[in-house]
């Protein structure tokens, strides 16, 4: 198993370094090792936490909500029914999310149409 600097860990997780720093500073990752220089680094495991984070964050899971998910995980087995009810909740947020966009994006694309005609703005129409 390979480790890295946070210079590789940020390239390889396409994550800014602000997002890392903050990550690692709001506890959302279990702490990250250091060298004997003190410098920290980054396991493969590491990056994968950073990953799920960073997915947890995207889908539009809070702060929060995440800490928690996270804080099950490092609590081991036994919060497996726990972790699994909390991400079925956010899949279902996630859903409702997606139908609204899919709202969204039809009547964004019925203006498009409403433009490539020629025909003259109208909120309705």
């Amino acid at each position: 198993m390979g480790t890295y600097s946070r210079a590789e860990a940020v390239r390889r997780t396409g994550l800014s370094a602000d997002t890392v720093r903050y990550y690692e500073r709001a506890g959302l990752v279990p702490p990250v090792g250091r060298s004997a220089a003190g410098r920290r680094r980054y396991t493969d495991v590491d990056l994968k936490w950073l990953g799920l984070v960073h997915c947890l964050r995207e889908a539009g899971m809070p702060i929060t909500e995440i800490a928690h998910f996270t804080q099950l995980l490092r609590d081991g087995d036994t919060t497996v029914d726990e972790r699994l009810a909390l991400l079925r909740a956010h899949e279902q947020r996630v859903l409702e999310r997606i139908d609204r966009l899919h709202e969204h994006l039809g009547q964004i694309r019925s203006k498009i149409e409403v433009y490539s005609g020629g025909r003259t703005w109208s909120p309705v129409g």
